[in-house]
Protein backbone atom coordinates (compact mmCIF):
# COMPACT_ATOMS: atom_id res chain seq x y z
CA UNK A 1 0.00 0.00 0.00
CA UNK A 2 1.90 3.18 -0.87
CA UNK A 3 1.95 5.76 1.84
CA UNK A 4 1.10 9.34 1.80
CA UNK A 5 3.37 11.79 1.15
CA UNK A 6 4.02 14.14 4.32
CA UNK A 7 2.90 18.10 3.37
CA UNK A 8 5.76 19.85 4.44
CA UNK A 9 4.91 22.78 7.04
CA UNK A 10 6.43 25.02 9.53
CA UNK A 11 5.14 26.60 12.26
CA UNK A 12 7.97 29.10 14.18
CA UNK A 13 6.40 28.87 18.06
CA UNK A 14 6.92 31.12 20.95
CA UNK A 15 6.88 29.42 24.17
CA UNK A 16 6.71 32.24 26.43
CA UNK A 17 8.90 33.57 29.29
CA UNK A 18 9.29 30.48 31.12
CA UNK A 19 6.42 29.16 32.76
CA UNK A 20 4.81 26.61 30.55
CA UNK A 21 1.22 27.68 31.43
CA UNK A 22 2.11 30.83 29.54
CA UNK A 23 1.86 29.29 26.02
CA UNK A 24 -1.14 30.40 23.79
CA UNK A 25 -3.76 28.20 23.60
CA UNK A 26 -3.29 27.89 19.46
CA UNK A 27 0.09 26.78 20.52
CA UNK A 28 -1.02 24.51 22.92
CA UNK A 29 -3.00 23.09 19.71
CA UNK A 30 0.08 23.22 17.38
CA UNK A 31 2.27 20.68 19.81
CA UNK A 32 -0.50 18.34 19.85
CA UNK A 33 -0.47 17.83 16.24
CA UNK A 34 3.58 18.24 15.66
CA UNK A 35 5.57 15.14 13.75
CA UNK A 36 8.63 17.29 14.58
CA UNK A 37 9.70 19.87 17.35
CA UNK A 38 13.04 21.49 17.18
CA UNK A 39 13.11 23.55 20.38
CA UNK A 40 15.57 25.91 21.93
CA UNK A 41 17.12 26.05 24.63
CA UNK A 42 14.81 28.73 26.47
CA UNK A 43 11.83 26.63 25.82
CA UNK A 44 10.39 25.00 28.62
CA UNK A 45 11.08 21.24 28.38
CA UNK A 46 7.83 20.63 29.95
CA UNK A 47 5.76 21.98 26.83
CA UNK A 48 7.68 18.63 25.13
CA UNK A 49 4.79 16.25 26.62
CA UNK A 50 2.21 18.06 25.52
CA UNK A 51 3.17 15.83 21.59
CA UNK A 52 1.75 13.16 20.64
CA UNK A 53 4.37 9.96 21.48
CA UNK A 54 5.70 9.35 18.09
CA UNK A 55 6.60 12.92 17.55
CA UNK A 56 10.47 13.24 16.96
CA UNK A 57 11.61 16.15 19.41
CA UNK A 58 15.53 17.45 18.72
CA UNK A 59 17.58 19.97 20.92
CA UNK A 60 18.99 22.96 18.66
CA UNK A 61 19.44 25.13 21.26
CA UNK A 62 21.56 27.80 22.01
CA UNK A 63 23.45 28.36 25.48
CA UNK A 64 24.47 31.99 25.85
CA UNK A 65 28.00 32.36 25.11
CA UNK A 66 28.39 28.89 25.47
CA UNK A 67 28.17 26.00 22.82
CA UNK A 68 25.37 26.70 19.88
CA UNK A 69 24.09 24.44 17.08
CA UNK A 70 24.75 26.66 13.90
CA UNK A 71 21.53 28.79 12.48
CA UNK A 72 22.83 26.84 8.50
CA UNK A 73 22.31 23.86 10.30
CA UNK A 74 18.76 24.37 11.95
CA UNK A 75 17.74 25.53 8.50
CA UNK A 76 18.89 22.17 6.96
CA UNK A 77 16.94 20.53 9.80
CA UNK A 78 14.12 22.37 8.85
CA UNK A 79 14.01 21.48 5.00
CA UNK A 80 14.48 18.14 5.95
CA UNK A 81 12.33 17.01 8.46
CA UNK A 82 9.47 19.30 6.78
CA UNK A 83 9.61 17.10 3.65
CA UNK A 84 10.47 13.70 5.47
CA UNK A 85 7.68 14.03 8.71
CA UNK A 86 5.84 16.64 7.81
CA UNK A 87 4.90 18.97 10.47
CA UNK A 88 7.48 20.98 11.81
CA UNK A 89 7.45 23.08 15.00
CA UNK A 90 10.76 25.43 15.61
CA UNK A 91 9.93 25.69 19.20
CA UNK A 92 11.43 29.20 20.41
CA UNK A 93 11.91 30.73 23.83
CA UNK A 94 9.65 34.37 24.26
CA UNK A 95 8.32 35.38 21.31
CA UNK A 96 10.28 34.26 17.97
CA UNK A 97 10.24 37.44 16.51
CA UNK A 98 11.54 39.09 19.42
CA UNK A 99 15.59 38.76 18.71
CA UNK A 100 14.71 34.78 18.01
CA UNK A 101 15.63 34.64 14.76
CA UNK A 102 11.96 33.37 13.78
CA UNK A 103 11.72 35.47 10.40
CA UNK A 104 15.06 34.45 9.33
CA UNK A 105 13.64 30.48 9.39
CA UNK A 106 10.38 32.01 7.90
CA UNK A 107 11.92 33.43 4.96
CA UNK A 108 14.27 30.33 4.59
CA UNK A 109 11.63 27.81 4.35
CA UNK A 110 9.43 29.57 2.25
CA UNK A 111 12.52 29.71 -0.21
CA UNK A 112 12.19 25.92 0.06
CA UNK A 113 8.56 25.62 -0.95
CA UNK A 114 7.25 25.01 2.78
CA UNK A 115 4.19 26.17 3.97
CA UNK A 116 4.59 28.40 7.13
CA UNK A 117 2.75 29.72 10.05
CA UNK A 118 4.00 32.00 12.99
CA UNK A 119 2.59 31.63 16.55
CA UNK A 120 3.42 34.54 18.79
CA UNK A 121 5.05 33.81 22.51
CA UNK A 122 4.78 35.59 25.77
CA UNK A 123 8.11 37.86 25.14
CA UNK A 124 10.09 37.53 28.79
CA UNK A 125 10.53 41.30 29.45
CA UNK A 126 6.52 41.21 30.06
CA UNK A 127 7.51 38.78 32.98
CA UNK A 128 8.43 41.71 34.97
CA UNK A 129 4.95 42.07 35.54
CA UNK A 130 5.16 39.49 38.24
CA UNK A 131 7.71 41.81 40.05
CA UNK A 132 5.17 44.52 40.19
CA UNK A 133 7.37 46.38 37.44
CA UNK A 134 4.74 47.17 34.57
CA UNK A 135 6.75 48.40 31.32
CA UNK A 136 4.54 51.70 30.92
CA UNK A 137 2.74 53.70 33.85
CA UNK A 138 0.13 56.43 33.17
CA UNK A 139 2.17 59.71 33.71
CA UNK A 140 5.84 57.85 34.04
CA UNK A 141 6.26 56.16 31.17
CA UNK A 142 5.05 56.82 27.87
CA UNK A 143 6.41 53.67 25.84
CA UNK A 144 9.10 51.13 25.68
CA UNK A 145 12.52 50.52 24.19
CA UNK A 146 13.31 46.84 23.09
CA UNK A 147 16.90 46.68 23.11
CA UNK A 148 19.60 44.09 22.76
CA UNK A 149 22.25 43.95 24.98
CA UNK A 150 24.56 42.03 22.62
CA UNK A 151 25.39 42.77 19.13
CA UNK A 152 26.48 40.72 16.66
CA UNK A 153 29.76 41.67 16.59
CA UNK A 154 29.58 41.82 20.92
CA UNK A 155 28.93 45.53 20.86
CA UNK A 156 26.57 47.08 23.22
CA UNK A 157 23.76 48.10 21.37
CA UNK A 158 24.09 52.60 20.39
CA UNK A 159 20.16 52.88 20.51
CA UNK A 160 20.49 53.01 24.58
CA UNK A 161 21.58 56.48 24.16
CA UNK A 162 18.45 57.04 21.95
CA UNK A 163 15.85 55.57 24.45
CA UNK A 164 17.91 57.33 27.34
CA UNK A 165 16.25 60.70 25.96
CA UNK A 166 13.66 59.66 26.56
CA UNK A 167 11.19 59.18 29.79
CA UNK A 168 10.61 55.10 28.65
CA UNK A 169 10.92 52.32 30.55
CA UNK A 170 14.25 50.63 28.31
CA UNK A 171 14.21 47.02 28.31
CA UNK A 172 16.86 45.11 28.01
CA UNK A 173 17.80 41.52 26.32
CA UNK A 174 21.13 39.27 26.45
CA UNK A 175 22.68 42.38 28.86
CA UNK A 176 24.17 40.57 31.69
CA UNK A 177 27.54 40.10 30.01
CA UNK A 178 27.44 44.58 29.65
CA UNK A 179 25.87 45.66 32.71
CA UNK A 180 29.40 47.46 33.19
CA UNK A 181 29.02 49.06 29.79
CA UNK A 182 25.45 49.66 30.31
CA UNK A 183 25.79 51.81 33.87
CA UNK A 184 28.77 53.45 32.78
CA UNK A 185 26.64 54.67 29.70
CA UNK A 186 23.78 55.97 31.81
CA UNK A 187 26.41 57.85 34.35
CA UNK A 188 28.19 59.16 31.48
CA UNK A 189 25.25 60.98 30.43
CA UNK A 190 24.08 61.99 33.73
CA UNK A 191 21.47 59.48 34.48
CA UNK A 192 23.07 56.85 36.81
CA UNK A 193 20.46 57.60 39.76
CA UNK A 194 17.84 55.59 36.83
CA UNK A 195 15.77 52.82 38.92
CA UNK A 196 17.07 49.38 37.20
CA UNK A 197 16.35 46.37 37.86
CA UNK A 198 17.51 42.79 37.03
CA UNK A 199 15.17 39.74 36.47
CA UNK A 200 16.99 36.02 35.84
CA UNK A 201 14.19 33.14 34.54
CA UNK A 202 11.43 35.63 34.80
CA UNK A 203 7.98 33.41 35.48
CA UNK A 204 9.71 30.37 36.71
CA UNK A 205 9.82 28.60 40.72
CA UNK A 206 13.70 29.63 40.82
CA UNK A 207 13.13 33.56 39.50
CA UNK A 208 15.23 35.50 41.03
CA UNK A 209 14.68 39.68 41.00
CA UNK A 210 17.84 42.63 41.68
CA UNK A 211 16.45 46.23 42.46
CA UNK A 212 18.17 49.09 42.48
CA UNK A 213 19.64 52.15 40.66
CA UNK A 214 21.50 51.41 37.26
CA UNK A 215 24.96 53.12 38.23
CA UNK A 216 24.81 50.04 40.86
CA UNK A 217 24.39 47.16 37.74
CA UNK A 218 27.21 45.45 38.62
CA UNK A 219 27.21 45.38 42.54
CA UNK A 220 23.48 44.16 41.86
CA UNK A 221 24.59 41.35 39.62
CA UNK A 222 27.46 40.34 41.63
CA UNK A 223 25.06 40.51 45.33
CA UNK A 224 22.68 38.61 44.09
CA UNK A 225 24.13 35.82 41.88
CA UNK A 226 22.54 36.93 38.82
CA UNK A 227 23.35 35.21 34.94
CA UNK A 228 21.93 34.70 32.39
CA UNK A 229 19.00 34.05 31.33
CA UNK A 230 17.86 37.64 32.86
CA UNK A 231 16.41 40.91 31.31
CA UNK A 232 17.57 44.63 32.76
CA UNK A 233 14.44 47.24 32.91
CA UNK A 234 15.42 50.62 33.25
CA UNK A 235 13.32 53.61 34.03
CA UNK A 236 10.83 54.85 36.66
CA UNK A 237 8.64 51.62 36.70
CA UNK A 238 11.48 50.13 37.86
CA UNK A 239 10.85 51.60 41.35
CA UNK A 240 7.95 51.41 41.79
CA UNK A 241 6.15 50.16 44.92
CA UNK A 242 2.49 49.08 45.22
CA UNK A 243 2.80 50.61 48.64
CA UNK A 244 3.33 54.02 47.12
CA UNK A 245 0.96 54.42 44.47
Amino acid sequence: MKQNTPIPELFVLGAGPGDPELITVKGYKILQQADVILYDNLANKALLDIAKPDCEKIYVGKHPYGSYTPQETIHEMIKHYAFTKGSVVRLKGGDPFIFGRGFEEIVYAREQGIKTHYIPGITSIQASGFLDIPLTHRAMSEGVWIITGTKKDGSLSADLKLAMQSNATVAIYMGMKQVDAIAQTYISEGRGDTPAAIIQHASLPQQKVARGLVKDLREMTDSHQLTHPAIIIIGEVAGLSIEHL
